[in-house]
């Protein structure tokens, strides 16, 4: 159940509604669950990390670390839900398209069984692009940080 606050926070939510929100489905969904959303400022979603991820298996096989370019891959998938939420565009069919990634840095490795907190918030919006700055982290502990430029835009055409 999506509860509303005064501050127009919403969540938890599941990952049926990141999924209205996002296109992304297995393997490329990297939000599993959205544990609040406060409206035009940011978003705070979870990646449960597990030893089944395909990635896993090539990255590296006896040390298996979570690429860091799909950590920001994730933050972006947040930003996305953030993005799409705020402007009213469920089920528009609207797109967030990458523009640019700037001053990403990994701190921390991301290992199986963890836990991979997103928080993610505007720096600028606008009603076709906006920018980004987002960290990721597990247990508190700063595992990778970005700033990116995100898109919004129709499907390309079939």
């Amino acid at each position: 159940m999506i509860e509303a606050a005064s501050d127009a926070a919403i969540g938890p939510l599941d990952v049926r509604r990141v999924m209205a929100a996002l296109p992304h489905r297995y393997p490329m969904l990297l939000v599993d669950r959205v544990e609040s959303l406060v409206v035009d400022k940011s978003i705070s979603a979870i990646k449960a990390v597990s030893m089944n991820e395909g990635f896993f298996q090539g990255h590296f096989p006896g040390r298996p670390i979570m690429p860091g370019v799909l950590i920001v891959e994730a933050l972006a998938q947040a930003a996305g839900v953030l993005a799409v939420e705020s402007l009213g565009l469920a089920n528009s069919g609207k797109l967030v398209y990458f523009m640019a990634i700037d001053g990403a840095k990994f701190r921390t490795p991301v290992e199986p069984g963890c836990l991979l907190q997103l928080d993610v918030e505007f720096v600028q919006k606008r009603s076709s692009v906006c920018k980004f700055a987002g960290r990721a982290s597990v247990n508190g502990k700063l595992a990778a940080e970005a700033n990116f430029t995100a898109m919004i835009a129709d499907p390309p055409a079939a």
